[in-house]
């Protein structure tokens, strides 16, 4: 039996500093283990235990871990996970699909064909994007891929009438929006990470999915796993978001990564049981 476990990274498997939620007494804190570095600084964290556990999880036969992230493909290689090297990763939100860390070519063809027939163009969305932005809250503009696009704001500053708007025009043009952090994403509706984890599981022959992740742009990922999990925080939290298949975990931070990683690692060893 393979089982395919998809997992989002960013607030689900790693944390940044600011997302880390350390509320227990400093004395009281876990061991961290630094996952990424940027520009020569520490940048993403797991608990010692998280990165014990996907040691374990990736040294298991029956199990294929596929980093599943809306990272480009740049920003996925810097993170150094411990254990086996993931023989597939989903990047872009699903638009790119890394075979041993190489892009695969026809799968970014066949998402850039259904995308050009089923939504507006990308420089469409980029550019509306700029001219309904805000200098005083925004910080930075970014097109990911070659696929989607995001901002990098001043969360506090953004009017939420701004995001309904923006919502309502990008859904008209087969668009969603995420807000995630400092981060809003617009993001064309068939670029799915749910896609590009039916495609490794088409791939791997796995009999059964296993997915995790914190986002809206995660729901489709856990909605098309046999079993999924959330964490106690992010866009999926706030909003209650569950479904039959899906666990809400309470847990917060970066225990909620090693809550996550020890339930897919039960999860795997009961199925292959």
């Amino acid at each position: 039996m393979t089982v395919l476990v998809a997992s989002d990274l960013d607030r689900t498997l790693i944390y940044s500093a600011a997302a880390l939620a350390l509320t227990m007494p400093d004395a009281q804190a876990p061991r961290l283990l630094c996952v990424e570095v940027h520009e020569s600084k520490p940048l993403s964290y797991m608990t010692e235990t998280a990165a014990g556990l996907l040691a374990e999880l990736t040294a298991d036969p029956s199990a294929v871990f596929v980093p599943t992230t809306t990272r480009t493909r740049k920003q996925y290689q810097r993170i150094r996970f411990p254990g086996r090297p993931a023989p597939y990763a989903i990047c872009a939100n699903g638009g790119q699909l890394l075979v041993d860390g190489v892009p695969d070519r026809d799968w970014r063809r066949a998402v850039a064909t259904r995308l050009a027939r089923e939504c507006a163009p990308l420089e469409e969305v980029h550019a509306h994007l700029l001219s309904v932005s805000d200098p005083a809250w925004l910080r930075k503009a970014r097109v990911a891929e070659d696929l989607f696009a995001y901002l990098v704001v001043e969360r506090a500053l953004v009017p939420d009438e701004w995001l309904k708007a923006l919502e309502e025009w990008a859904a008209e043009r087969g668009w969603g929006v995420s807000l995630q952090g400092r981060k809003i994403y617009a993001v064309p509706r068939p670029l799915t990470k749910s896609a590009a984890m039916r495609e490794v599981a088409r791939r791997t022959g796995a009999t059964s999915t296993l997915a995790a992740g914190d986002s809206l742009l995660d729901a489709d990922l856990l909605l098309a796993a046999d079993r999924a999990w959330r964490p106690g925080h992010g866009e999926l939290a706030d909003a209650g978001w569950t479904a039959p298949s899906v666990t809400a975990l309470a847990t917060g931070g970066v225990l909620a990564g090693e809550e996550i990683i020890r339930e897919l690692g039960r999860a795997v060893a009961t199925l292959s049981a």
